[in-house]
């Protein structure tokens, strides 16, 4: 590490270095001089962060993927607690109009000011801290140049909406290809279809999961994508005339497959599931980039889910 604290910052941008600090004295409760930089070609597949309340888990991470973006690496942000959409609060200027629009009425009367005035301190605030650590305006800056941050939140407007099943789209060649591969998707899929019906089906026993199963088999199998409308009608009236070697009305009859069906109906007409198929497909790639390639740190909000 030592030869790496003597690089500029212009050096560890290059270089592909996370800058995350720098290295503090435990003595004397002081910094010390020098960054503090890590390999990102270190952090290759897991790792873990722990530690006491309030001792700096959130914000080590933050920086992380702040210095990931910066490098053009996108990231996927599942955030149960609501608090990583502070990703979006970067002001390149930090003028006092950038806070004015978080300072509360309340927060500045309780200080004994007005509201424009607590904004002009927080900015100050802000540009010397950073200052005092090695960061100026220009790196906020070329990181909101670098990658597009963007808050989704399933089953809710309040962020963008994700389309978690308006379209169960057949899955990538590469998985269409693989028998195995494939039937894991399958499988997956159906049990999640059932689960939000209350149904917990096995995949060897339950008639529901093996139609399900078969159904997307071949629809994904020809490359063919459906909606759960779609899946409405076929569960009534299956393009297929056997499922193993029972014709399909001894296996599964008409008036109990129509039981599935209208359980299915009742999921897509609930007005309390329209939000689930509303807004952006929920697809990785177009997450972790935007239609132009730029990449983005996509935040899924779900503290608002049960």
């Amino acid at each position: 590490m030592s030869d790496l604290q003597e690089l500029s910052a212009a050096d560890y941008e290059k270089l592909g270095l996370f800058y995350l600090g720098r290295p503090w004295n435990l003595e004397a409760n002081q910094p010390l001089p020098g960054p503090l930089l890590y390999d990102s070609r270190d952090l290759l597949t897991h790792a873990l962060c722990v530690g006491m309340t309030g001792s700096g888990k959130t914000g080590l991470c933050i920086g992380l993927i702040e210095e990931a973006a910066i490098d053009g690496v996108p990231a996927l942000v599942i955030d149960p607690k609501g608090d990583l959409g502070n990703l979006m609060l970067t002001f390149p200027d930090l003028v006092p109009a950038d806070f004015l629009p978080w300072v509360e009425e309340e927060a500045a009367a309780r200080q004994g000011t007005s509201r424009q005035e607590l904004a002009a301190r927080e900015a100050r605030k802000w540009r010397d801290g950073l200052a005092s650590w090695g960061e100026g305006p220009e790196r906020i800056r070329r990181l909101r140049e670098a990658a597009e941050v963007t808050i989704y939140t399933p089953g809710s407007t309040a962020g963008r909406p994700l389309a978690v099943l308006a379209s169960l789209a057949p899955p990538p060649p590469v998985v269409r290809d693989d028998e195995e591969l494939l039937r894991e998707r399958v499988g997956t899929t159906a049990a999640s279809l059932l689960g939000l019906l209350g149904i917990d089906a096995d995949p060897v026993r339950s008639r529901e999961h093996i139609l399900l199963s078969n159904l997307l088999q071949q629809a994904w199998s020809a490359g063919t994508a459906l909606s759960l409308a779609n899946l409405v009608q076929q569960v009534q009236q299956p393009p297929i005339a056997k499922v193993g070697v029972l014709d399909l009305d001894t296996f599964y009859p008409e008036k109990e497959r129509f039981a599935l069906a209208m359980a299915l109906n009742n999921l897509l007409a609930s007005p309390g599931f329209a939000t689930w198929m509303e807004g952006e497909p929920l697809d990785v790639d177009r997450l972790l980039y935007t239609p132009e390639g730029k990449p983005r740190v996509a935040i899924c909000s779900i503290g608002h889910l049960s």
